[in-house]
């Protein structure tokens, strides 16, 4: 299942149907997922970087056929036969925005990527260790500054991922997390990574509850906590668990954008708030 975006109408539709070729097609015997992922990436990386591309490719006035037969002629024994299918299938139909596409191909390759993972049974793990990356790169300066959009070179980005998480984590992370590095499209690394854990808690239909404590919580106390979001929310919870001492005690809790926020921190600084008014 995609991480959902803000398409209209066309667009939304569009990805939906792609969506369910998708799934058919890496349902097939004998399709490389991580072959397909690695294929829509490029593609998205293509049509990205092309503006006359992406306008030649969702022009709602040129024939449906004609916008296939380019796909065929750009691709055509450079992706593999599904990544073909699929990205075919995906110009025939309309679309709002040109830019919907470059957003649709990025999602379908990160659900192909996922997909790879669940197979394999590492879901879980991957979505474990691109949560532990983005955490460790929005907590140090230097890596910030180094896969900023402003620092130029993808190759040295590519290799800087590497050093960090290679024979450390699971293929799909690796691969994951280059491309949020190396292909960021205008967005902070832990921007797209964030997308990327949207998908996968998606594909398993859960939210994800980011947890901040000030120190690691037992299985017990995971599990007991995973069970009261789901009550609250009525839905399945996957809680990603950071560390920070500064918190001193309790929980700070994000689940779908809203703060649950029980830290001793916290009460200390509203006591102060009250006494200061």
């Amino acid at each position: 299942m995609a991480a959902q975006v803000r398409m209209q109408g066309p667009s939304r539709a569009a990805l939906a149907a792609g969506q369910d070729r998708l799934e058919l097609l890496l349902g097939s015997a004998g399709t490389d997922a991580a072959r397909f992922a690695e294929d829509l990436f490029g593609v998205t990386d293509l049509v990205a970087s092309n503006a006359a591309l992406r306008r030649a490719l969702t022009e709602s006035s040129r024939p449906a056929e004609a916008r296939a037969g380019l796909v065929a002629q750009l691709l055509e024994g450079k992706v593999s036969g599904p990544a073909l299918d699929l990205v075919s299938g995906l110009v025939r139909t309309q679309w709002s925005d040109s830019s919907d596409l470059t957003e649709a191909l990025e999602n379908l390759a990160v659900s192909a990527e996922l997909f790879s993972a669940e197979r394999a049974g590492r879901l879980d793990r991957v979505e474990d260790e691109l949560f532990r990356f983005s955490r460790t790169v929005a907590g140090d300066v230097t890596l910030r500054d180094a896969f900023a959009v402003r620092t130029p070179g993808a190759e040295r980005k590519r290799q800087l991922v590497a050093q960090l998480l290679r024979g450390k984590v699971a293929p799909e992370t690796l691969r994951l997390a280059v491309q949020a590095a190396t292909a960021p499209r205008g967005r902070r690394v832990e921007q797209v990574l964030e997308k990327f854990l949207d998908a996968a808690a998606a594909r398993r239909r859960q939210l994800v509850a980011e947890v901040i404590a000030a120190t690691p919580l037992t299985e017990t106390q995971r599990t007991r906590l995973s069970s009261t979001l789901r009550r609250l929310y009525g839905r399945d919870i996957r809680v990603n668990l950071d560390i920070d001492p500064e918190v001193l005690g309790g929980l700070r809790i994000t689940v779908a954008g809203e703060l649950i926020d029980s830290t001793v921190l916290s009460r200390l600084n509203t006591a102060k708030r009250t006494i200061a008014g």
